[in-house]
């Protein structure tokens, strides 16, 4: 028996998630962000359909990541968003890296003029996010250190919800200062990208050159509520409503047109009928009220599923709901199918996905633990065997 949940990855969802986010940026050229294994969803799989249906780039945190997509056979150009420990890396895997500080531009060059090279790099400018990126008078000095070929120049934004666009203007046009400097002293144009899953969603603006989308690939928006009363700002449901109906229709239509990707699924290792009064797993932090029929799904924490579940979920048993009962244990969790007819060890158990007219989302989880999608599906997906259909 394989260990935990099975992730079912739907590469036609992917490519259909693709061709929305073209059609809505007008073709331009995206940026395919695949790290962290594409979210959990698999990176080599996931890399090549999106090169397949156009993708002009991908886009890694680490060069390890890179590095398992060249020896996959991928030969597209792959910018790596943060890594800098394995310089000659970026050579031997011709890697475009990005420069986010004065000495992993110092420590490109020096390999650079040591191999009597030039090396093709990215330029991240540090407009408000804190993180990574160039400062002010950091960026004249880049500029001017020999062996980088400066190609591309981009920026982050710092709220995943841009619907409050006071500071995402204030980056927006610190970014097209930065930019023109640098194209002046440079004399060429060079690729300008800002816009993530956000701001493919919501802000035309940041569109440029190319667009550098993520999570909106794997069918989710990046803006996102944390509960169903209260999302992220604390703002009660009427209110995050009201905000939602100010949205500009092209967020709306993409929103809804977004297909999720990943599906997680179980099957039930064991049956139990117990009698009212019976504690279920760690803590009794659960007591049956009733003649119950508990089922054991083989998934615990260890596999990604949280223990925030604990008492705090819902599954997909022949087409209904039932509830997480008792602490979710490393490798083990507990449901109540009492009311479900016909249940029977072996039964399909989908914890993300749709089962007859229901479905579980990540988005839905995610509010459950105060998390967001992201951690869902890189907890899951990471730790599920995959399967792709």
């Amino acid at each position: 028996m394989h260990r935990g949940p099975v992730a079912e990855i739907s590469l036609s969802a992917l490519s259909h998630n693709f061709e929305t986010v073209k059609t809505v940026v007008r073709n331009r050229p995206v940026i395919a962000v695949v790290k962290a294994d594409a979210y959990g969803h698999g990176a080599i799989e996931v890399s090549k359909r999106l090169l397949k249906e156009g993708a002009a780039y991908l886009a890694v945190a680490f060069t390890s990541e890179a590095a398992v997509l060249r020896n996959a056979g991928i030969s597209s150009p792959i910018i790596v968003l943060f890594g800098r420990d394995d310089i000659r890396d970026f050579f031997d895997l011709q890697l475009i890296p990005v420069i986010y500080s004065i000495d992993t531009a110092r420590a490109l060059s020096r390999e650079a003029n040591m191999r009597k090279t030039a090396i093709k790099v990215h330029v991240k400018i540090d407009t408000g996010m804190g993180r990574l990126g160039l400062r002010d008078r950091e960026i004249k000095t880049v500029s001017e250190i020999p062996g980088l070929a400066i190609e591309g120049v981009f920026s982050h934004f710092s709220e995943a919800d841009l619907q409050d666009r006071s500071f995402a203007n204030h980056q927006l046009e610190k970014f097209r200062k930065t930019r023109t400097y640098l194209e002046k002293k440079l004399k060429r144009r060079l690729l300008s990208h800002m816009a993530n899953s956000s701001a493919v969603l919501s802000c035309e603006d940041a569109y440029f050159d190319a667009v550098r989308p993520g999570i909106v690939l794997y069918g989710y928006s990046a803006i996102q509520p944390f509960s169903e009363n209260q999302d992220y700002e604390g703002q009660s449901k009427r209110q995050r409503t009201a905000k939602e109906e100010v949205l500009d229709p092209g967020f709306r239509t993409l929103s809804s047109a977004l297909m999720p990707v990943m599906s997680v699924k179980t099957k039930i290792l064991s049956l139990r009928n117990l009698p009212p009064g019976t504690p279920i797993s760690y803590g009794r932090t659960f007591v049956t009220k009733r003649k119950s029929r508990i089922g054991v799904i083989p998934v615990g924490y260890a596999d990604g599923y949280s223990r925030l579940f604990s008492n705090n979920a819902e599954v997909l048993v022949k087409g209904r709901r039932v509830p997480v009962v008792g602490r979710v244990c490393m490798d083990l969790t507990m449901i109540d199918v009492t009311g479900v007819k016909g249940v029977k060890e072996g039964d399909e158990v989908v914890i993300i996905g749709v089962q007859g007219k229901e479905f579980i989302t990540a988005d839905e989880l995610s509010g459950k633990i105060n998390a967001i999608p992201y951690e869902i599906l890189t907890s899951l997906g990471n730790r599920s065997r995959r399967i792709y259909v």
